[in-house]
């Protein structure tokens, strides 16, 4: 019995010393502040972990392209925020950092050329969602006598972000706490133009999303405005309406 309680207290005296090394190792870990807020995901699937390193459990996964919110840095990983709000830590060397005005180059990656004169691209840089969207409000621009709008694939990144920044910080307003207004966003960017404009919505159907677009005054005005000839859609999941949508508009 004496034998069997020194045991016992030799196991929880063990324990108390691992549980101590734990809590130092981790501590050890400090955050460090970040000068960037979007990162661009580089690998083919990335693995958000509940923790910085591989030995901590993956809670989902982000596909290449995507852009996430980055919080801070902890030794080589970034703490982030992904699509359906889920928060964790990502290896640093598969973030690219977004900062205003740089290119990611990804469109080599999505096999998107661009025509140096007018800013736009000859093959779409766009998702299922955006390319439906776009061909929605292109359909409303003929029926109206007007001309299509096409793709600036600069906008078009920069939609995008703008769009995943709305969903990050869960608001709803042409205004972003990140990048400021639209026009200013996009100055940020380096996108000019003679005229430009923005739209915005949330939704759960693509459709249904440029109907109250085009039952909306000022949001038809946009769309059927015929001094805008380039655009840009950006449309992410997340939110509680399902969908964040936004399409910058710009005249040249």
């Amino acid at each position: 019995m004496k034998n069997k309680k020194m045991i016992i207290t030799f196991i929880c005296i063990l324990v108390g010393i691992l549980a101590i090394m734990i809590t130092k190792s981790f501590a050890m870990q400090s955050y460090y502040k970040v000068d960037f807020q979007t990162g661009l995901v580089t690998a083919t699937n990335l693995y958000v972990r509940s923790g910085p390193g591989t030995g901590y459990k993956i809670i989902t996964s982000v596909p290449k392209n995507t852009y996430i919110r980055v919080f801070a840095g902890v030794g080589d990983w970034y703490v982030v925020q992904v699509e359906g709000d889920f928060v964790g830590a990502v290896s640093k060397k598969y973030v690219k950092p977004i900062y205003p005005g740089a290119n990611t180059g990804s469109n080599s990656n999505t096999g998107t050329s661009q025509n140096n004169n007018t800013g736009t691209t000859t093959s779409s840089n766009m998702n299922s969602d955006e390319k439906e969207v776009f061909d929605l409000i292109n359909k409303q621009r003929i029926q109206n006598g007007l001309s299509p709008l096409k793709e600036n694939s600069e906008l078009q990144r920069v939609a995008r972000i703008k769009a995943q920044d709305m969903v990050n910080n869960n608001y709803f307003s042409h205004t972003s706490p990140t990048y400021g207004s639209p026009f200013d966003m996009m100055k940020s960017f380096k996108i000019s133009y003679n005229t430009a404009g923005e739209n915005i919505a949330g939704n759960s159907s693509n459709s249904d999303a440029v109907t109250a677009w085009m039952n909306s005054p000022g949001h038809r005005a946009n769309i059927l405005n015929s001094s805008f000839n380039q655009t840009g859609i950006g449309v992410v999941k997340g939110s509680k309406y399902g969908k964040i949508y936004v399409q910058m508009f710009i005249g040249k």
